[in-house]
């Protein structure tokens, strides 16, 4: 049978390419088959296996006839010779090629069994080895184990659906400790427990191998599930099930791990014992990342154990302990290491990121909430916080945690997924008031809370920058539920996304064969009859059958992907996708792809997954995404081209991996060879029982509708559209839980039920579900290629039922005709109405034509010119970009969606008579209420939307019809693509620049926001913003310009500009206690120094007056010059009570060693090649440098290239001398800083992100922050708290730090004039006027010589 070096010649070029070499032993002949040009099988009959020995002994003996044999795989063979499998033997030690040797349904005896082993024992060339359904039991395991800790080559161990036994488990753990290159372990065995010590072993001594453990009796009831899986390119162990001794020996393994970044034990039964040996966990482990622990059934004592870790971890970031049964303790335990509870106590763990706790059996109580509101108060480092599936805690609970998160400066994100008590007002004027202070959340997540329920949470959305209405909202459950149980779905859909000429029919042809063949006797094909119709229709093609009792649905996207306009009903949950890449350009010829376009095809896809299934990754999991190389027998793996691909494809796996879930395994096949794609088809049926395990349960009553409507449409000829009143009539015959038993029963409780049920299928991509029907499959027809009217968008119904009775054409006899005569076209364009897919010219006409995005043409290079053309027009334009355009994209069905929905949206309105709405392929044309809009889009992929208006009405007018309808409506129509507002040029609207040249012409609406609130309040209504000019081939498109803000905001913005700065200075003053008009101590505002307190009581009381003007300024106010005036005399006011105030702290004790050093110092600390100001002061910092400002008065500022002096560490007296000072400073700061105070406006660049550094430096927990117990005292003296503190206490403060200053200068030898000349350029200088002391600058001294003396010291 192998061939000899006297054959044919092409006969020999034929054996020549042979790759895969498979024997059997089957039926009563023996043959030989050429499955694939590249594979072979050999069947001998049982009687005739000495047979095999001879072949073995002449390939061992012709190797080089044979260069390209890789694998041997056996199935069947019944190995009870010892010199068969000796002259295997012979074989694989005569050649270094053969690297796979697999063994499917074998049969070894004892004396083979160790025959094998010394195989393996002295093999250094093999690279994998595969035993399916071997029996080789413990023993087997034993021999395996003791060969493979002396083979150094073997890379991949796996054996199927076999029983090793505990004691075939621990040899393999061993063996495991011993050999360091084994990279990939799958087993699946009968027992989980032998899981165990597999995993142990491989995180004990920190192996980089993968492992997967699946358990289940497959020939008894044909249950599998996953135990444990190790994937060491994420660095990530999840662990399925597991018994108790299980967990605490994998918890001891993970003590000293350094390969585990992210665990994941959801679901697993884990108790109080193995909490405890997982604190040691947490205190050695040094790599950890992120720990799920949900759904583990943790109790009070199990989570005390794990925030006793907590307090010595410096790794963890993540951990997720929701959905347990925990109560009041051990919330408070586990935020104890998060918190503060003095000033003098630093917070124990600053590495943890994110908390996520919760769920219905989690009893928060009074103390958990008193913890929680500590935590938000103190802590300084968590991001993301999550409460979850909480009923414990009620409304005004909540309320009392968004207060505290006002002053949180470091929470990102809070999630409050369904948690029961986020209801009413009082919550919704909480979260909006706490968005309004702190501007540094990021994203609140109100998902199936009753708030979000009500549609009150869709303004909270608004707010944060994104719209957060979800599709998919979950059916409230209340008591015409509670008999209707959930289970897991039964259906999965796996989509294959690639390129034409990808192979992907091919491939997916193969895997329907490998389903068939590979021994599973309950896989049958299911074809019905509508798919066939789909299938010819020229749409997706779509492969469905029975894997055991999941339907699993192969869908073949055929290269049409940019046709659909139905994303969002094409991906439903669960479902995983095949991103199959052909290693050629075409299978034509044989030029290979480079590296760049293979990258190029797969971030596309990537991208076109993660766009289209973003909701997905917000409510339930990420996108699960396989990477499948096509054509790869063509090429030879080992080249450089090849290995750049693969690293290529690692470098964007890297890139998307924390938005979708890719496995690390890239399979390579040859698409036409069902054995090359067997281990991909293992790997689809493992992955989508994993899948369906992991998705959000479903009705019970939803699998077994299936199966109805199955049965329906075939005794009803295949109809793809069935009516409401059928549904409940199938409902009523053939669902005894949805049946209304009799007259008296409450007919609308069953029919919100049924309603239900048509809901939970519509999630699972079963049926697209209305009101008035149920579309019982999506039929994608091409009206492009059939329409014969005219190319302006519109087809009549007429025109329509013909382009639909040839896209139902179908080889299956008499099935087209039935069809279509329970079909009609009104029933058709009610669904694509529905599915915004077109809409009628004229409702009211019975012949209206029908508009259709899809066959619009392209109006580009057609003259562009506005509808409205006067003088007075106002030009003004948005610009959406996607948020993360490296990631996602808007895909090709958005624009036709957007272009029908805002249609609707414009018909419904009330004023919307003399509109006009017109389209282009990527335009869309308004004119309403004299107000020109076009919206088009841009960029390659569809990266952004442009929103241009020419209007006859004011600025504020134009663009509040944009962001009340236009926006909305993109929103809507995007599917939680977050899109970003930009600002584009006028000039740019008004002339039609390209798209191209507007690149660089526009400008972020919140950056604007940001710098018109930064500027003080004299220059802010005529603030300008400058453009750029713009050049193409050396010519000028555009010149370099500017606009007022005035021109570029409506009013709405730029009132929210002020209110915002008002608030600022609202805020501060009520932080210095400032009392109310009401109150008895107020003191009237005097210009006398000599009559003004000295102490920050005294400025709180100063500024009351101007508060009381405030008030009335904002009631005289009614437009935009008087606000800001407003706000002028405001700061004008408090700036002048604020310069005397200083000057006063400044000169407070003249005759005070005659003011031999200067008052105003502050410490900086170098970072980054710039300066840092320090706020506070704690015991021990080091490499500070303390400098001093020019004491000039009405004029202080921060000195150019002062030297300053070098502090070498803070210590114990340092800070009780200083703290006090330090908090009165800083406060000082942070006012000037506010009202645009030029003496502070240096400082500016030393405080990073300036806006929310300051929107916390005077709040009562960021001042006391780390400056200990003295600094406690400051702030209270500082901020007015104790309004009874005697002056000779503050006076005392700040002798205290004067004293500490010139200790430490006589300490470093600058105590004479000439020094601190040299060292902080000032001079010391008295004023002429009135003889006070000040130290000031170089400048001053020459501008305001006048008015100053120098006087030496």
């Amino acid at each position: 049978m192998v061939p000899s070096s006297n054959q044919n010649p092409q006969v020999q070029n034929r054996f020549d390419l042979l790759q895969t070499l498979s024997f059997s032993s089957s039926g009563k002949t023996t043959h030989c088959q050429l499955l694939t040009s590249t594979s072979m099988n050999i069947n001998v009959t049982r009687d005739n296996l000495t047979s095999l020995s001879q072949i073995f002994i002449e390939l061992a003996t012709s190797l080089e006839t044979q260069p390209s044999l890789r694998n041997l795989e056996f199935e069947g063979i019944t190995w009870s010779d010892i010199e068969l499998l000796q002259s295997l033997g012979l074989l694989l030690d005569n050649t270094s090629k053969i690297k796979h040797l697999a063994f499917r349904k074998n049969r070894f005896n004892e004396q083979c069994l160790n025959e094998l082993s010394e195989i393996l024992r002295r093999n250094s060339s093999l690279k994998e080895l595969m035993f399916t359904e071997s029996r080789i039991g413990s023993r087997g395991a034993t021999l395996l184990a003791s060969a493979l800790q002396v083979n150094d080559s073997l890379e991949e161990l796996q054996i199927w659906e076999d029983s090793i036994g505990s004691k075939g488990a621990e040899e393999l753990s061993k063996m495991i400790e011993t050999n360091s290159s084994l990279r990939l372990f799958s087993i699946f065995d009968s027992n989980p427990l032998t899981a165990t010590p597999l995993i142990s072993a491989v995180l004990g001594r920190s192996r980089e191998t993968e492992v997967h453990v699946w358990s289940g009796d497959h020939r008894r009831d044909r249950t599998t599930s996953k135990v444990v899986e190790f994937l060491p390119e994420s660095n990530a162990l999840r662990v399925y099930q597991i018994d108790t001794s299980g967990s605490c020996r994998v918890a001891t393994a993970l003590g000293m791990n350094t390969t585990v970044r992210s665990l994941d034990m959801t679901g697993a039964t884990l108790n109080s014992r193995w909490a405890k040996q997982f604190r040691r966990v947490l205190e050695q482990n040094m790599t950890l990342r992120e720990v799920k622990l949900s759904k583990t059934g943790l109790k009070d004592k199990a989570v005390v154990y794990v925030a006793a870790g907590l307090f010595k971890n410096k790794s963890l970031q993540s951990l997720y302990v929701d959905g347990n049964r925990f109560g009041s303790v051990g919330v408070a335990d586990l935020l104890c290491p998060l918190s503060r509870f003095t000033a003098l106590q630093l917070q124990a763990n600053i590495t943890l990121k994110s908390v996520v706790f919760g769920g219905p059996k989690t009893k928060v109580g009074r103390d958990g909430l008193t913890a929680i509101l500590k935590m938000l108060t103190t802590n300084e480092t968590v991001v993301h916080l999550g409460i979850h599936d909480d009923v414990s805690l009620g409304p005004d609970d909540f309320v009392h945690i968004f207060k505290c998160l006002q002053k949180n400066a470091s929470l990102r994100r809070f999630s409050l997924q369904g948690c029961k008590g986020v209801r009413g007002d009082r919550v919704l004027e909480a979260i909006t008031e706490t968005l309004q202070i702190n501007p540094l959340i990021e994203e609140i997540d109100l998902a199936r809370t009753p708030l979000q329920d009500s549609g009150k949470a869709d303004e909270i959305y608004q707010k944060l920058g994104h719209n957060g209405r979800e599709i998919d909202e979950e059916e409230e459950t209340d008591s015409s539920f509670r008999d209707m149980p959930l289970t897991e779905p039964k259906s999965i859909r796996a989509f294959l996304c690639g390129q034409d000429y990808a192979g992907k029919t091919t491939l997916c042809n193969s895997i329907l064969q490998n389903f068939s063949a590979s021994g599973f006797s309950n896989v049958r094909t299911l074809m019905n009859p509508m798919e066939q119709a789909v299938k010819t229709a020229g749409g997706m093609k779509i492969k469905t059958f029975m894997d055991e009792e999941t339907k699993m649905s192969m869908w073949n996207l055929a290269g049409q992907h940019e046709f659909y306009a139905v994303h969002d009903l094409m991906f439903p949950s669960p479902c995983l996708f095949l991103i199959t890449l052909s290693l050629f350009r075409k299978p034509s010829n044989k030029e290979p792809k480079t590296p760049a376009e293979v990258e190029g095809e797969l971030q596309y896809w990537l991208r076109f997954v993660l766009s289209n299934s973003r909701k997905a990754v917000q409510q339930c999991m990420k996108p699960n995404i396989t990477i499948v190389l096509t054509h790869s027998e063509k090429i030879n793996q080992q080249s450089e081209s090849f290995q750049a691909t693969v690293g290529s494809i690692h470098r964007l796996k890297d890139k998307f991996q924390d938005l979708v879930d890719i496995f690390p395994t890239v399979f390579t096949v040859d698409a036409r060879s069902s054995p090359s794609v067997s281990d991909l088809t293992r790997y689809i049926r493992m992955t989508s029982k994993a899948i369906l395990q992991r998705v959000p349960r479903v009705y019970q009553l939803c699998n077994d509708m299936v199966q109805l409507l199955s049965e329906w449409r075939s005794e009803n000829s295949n109809r793809p559209v069935m009516r409401w009143k059928a549904f409940g009539d199938l409902c009523q015959y053939k669902v005894p839980s949805l049946r209304v038993q009799s007259r008296n029963e409450n007919s609308e409780t069953m029919e919100t039920r049924r309603r239900a049920i048509a809901t939970c299928l519509h999630q699972t991509g079963e049926v697209i579900y209305f009101d008035e029907c149920v579309l019982a499959q999506l039929v994608k027809l091409d009206v492009r290629k059939q329409s014969t009217g005219d190319r302006n968008g519109f087809v009549s119904k007429k025109e329509l039922e013909k382009i639909l009775k040839s896209s139902l054409q179908s080889p299956i006899p008499g099935m087209t005709s039935k069809v279509l005569e329970h079909l009609d076209a009104s029933d058709l364009v009610r669904l694509m109405k529905k599915l915004e897919l077109c809409y009628e010219e004229d409702p009211s006409s019975p012949d209206s034509s029908l508009l259709v995005p899809s066959i619009l043409e392209d109006g580009r290079g057609k003259t562009q010119k506005w509808q409205i053309n006067t003088q007075d027009c106002v030009y003004s334009g948005r610009h959406l970009r996607c948020d993360d355009s490296s990631h996602m994209f808007l895909t090709a069905g958005f624009f036709p969606r957007l272009q029908v929905h805002l249609h609707n949206r414009i018909m419904e309105l009330k004023n919307q008579h003399g509109a006009t709405y017109s389209l282009e392929k990527c335009l869309i044309d308004i004119t309403i209420q004299g107000i020109n809009i076009r919206v088009e889009l841009g960029g390659q992929l569809g990266d952004y939307i442009d929103v241009l208006a020419c209007s006859t009405k004011s600025l504020t007018e134009t663009l509040r019809l944009i962001h009340q309808l236009i926006i909305p409506a993109i929103q809507n129509s995007c599917h939680g693509v977050i899109l970003l507002e930009h600002i584009i040029r006028p000039q740019c609207v008004q002339d039609f620049t390209p798209p191209r040249f507007r690149q660089s012409q526009f400008v972020s609406l919140q950056r604007l926001k940001e710098a018109l609130s930064s500027v003080p309040a004299e220059v802010m209504y005529d603030y300008q913003h400058t453009w750029e000019s713009v050049i193409d081939s050396g010519k000028t498109i555009l010149r370099a310009g500017f606009d007022l803000a005035r021109d570029l905001l409506s009013d709405d913005d730029f009132r929210e500009v002020l209110q915002r700065r008002y608030h600022d200075l609202h805020t501060l003053a009520q932080e210095l206690q400032v009392p109310t008009e009401d109150d008895p101590e107020a003191v009237p505002m005097t210009n006398e120094l000599e009559n003004v307190d000295p102490s920050f009581s005294g400025i709180a009381k100063g500024v009351e007056a101007v508060l009381r003007r405030l008030k009335i300024i904002e009631q005289e106010i009614r437009d935009l010059k008087q606000e800001i005036q407003g706000l002028r005399y405001y700061e004008h006011r408090l700036l002048i009570q604020l310069h005397h105030k200083v000057n006063y702290l400044v000169n407070y004790n003249v005759q005070m060693d005659e003011r031999k050093v200067p008052n105003m110092f502050y410490f900086i600390r170098p970072e980054n090649y710039g300066r840092r100001l320090i706020t506070s002061i704690i015991p021990g910092m080091v490499s500070l440098r303390i400098h001093m400002l020019c004491e000039f008065r009405r004029e202080m500022h921060v000195v150019d290239d002062q030297l300053g002096c070098d502090v070498m560490q803070i210590d114990n007296r340092a800070v009780t001398c200083l703290a006090p000072y330090m908090t009165s400073f800083m406060t000082l700061v942070t006012f000037a800083l506010r009202i645009g105070a030029n003496w502070a406006a240096g400082m500016g660049h030393m405080i990073p992100d300036l806006g929310h550094a300051i929107a916390h430096l005077a709040t009562p927990s960021f001042m006391v922050g780390a400056a200990g117990a003295a600094g406690a005292v400051g702030v209270a003296a500082a901020l007015g708290r104790n309004r009874g503190r005697d002056r000779d206490i503050q006076e005392q403060d700040q002798r205290a730090a004067q004293q500490w200053l010139i200790d430490y200068l006589r300490e470093q030898n600058c105590s004479t004039g000439k020094d601190i000349a040299e060292k902080f350029g000032l001079w010391r200088v008295r004023y002429r006027d009135d003889g006070s002391i000040a130290w000031i600058c170089k400048r001053h001294m020459i501008t305001r010589a006048n008015e100053v003396i120098q006087v030496p010291l």
